[in-house]
C-alpha cells in the first residue's frame, strides 16, 4: 500500500500531466457542421473558435435567420465535438491514476 509521501507524488505528476494535457487540448482541432455541411466552425478542443465557413448560396438577405439558425447549431456541434476530445484526453491521462470510481477531475 502506498505511503503518504508516494500519494502526494502520484498527485503532482498527475498535476503536471493534466495542466500539459490541458495546454494541448488548443491543438486538437474539430469541426461542426450544420445544414448538410452549408455551414462549419472549425474548434479546438479547448473551445476556441478557429474558422467559420459559411457557402455562399446561404448570403442572401431572405436567408438570414436560416443563416443564423446553422451558424449557432454548427457552434453547438463544434462545442460537443471539442468535449468530447477534451474528455477523450483527459481520460488518457487519469486511466493510469488510481481514483476512487465516479471521482471526476476538473478541467
Amino acid at each position: 500500500m502506498p505511503n503518504l509521501d508516494d500519494i502526494m507524488k502520484m498527485a503532482q505528476n498527475a498535476q503536471a500531466e493534466l495542466q500539459k494535457a490541458q495546454a494541448g487540448l488548443d491543438t486538437i482541432e474539430v469541426e461542426g457542421v450544420s445544414g448538410g455541411g452549408m455551414v462549419k466552425v472549425r474548434a479546438s478542443a479547448k473551445g476556441r473558435i478557429i474558422a467559420v465557413d459559411i457557402d455562399p448560396s446561404l448570403l442572401q438577405p431572405s436567408e438570414k435567420q436560416m443563416v443564423e439558425d446553422l451558424v449557432a447549431a454548427a457552434f453547438n456541434d463544434a462545442r460537443a465535438k471539442a468535449d468530447a476530445a477534451a474528455a477523450s484526453e483527459m481520460q488518457k491521462i487519469t486511466s493510469g491514476l488510481p481514483l476512487p470510481p465516479g471521482f471526476k477531475l476538473p478541467f
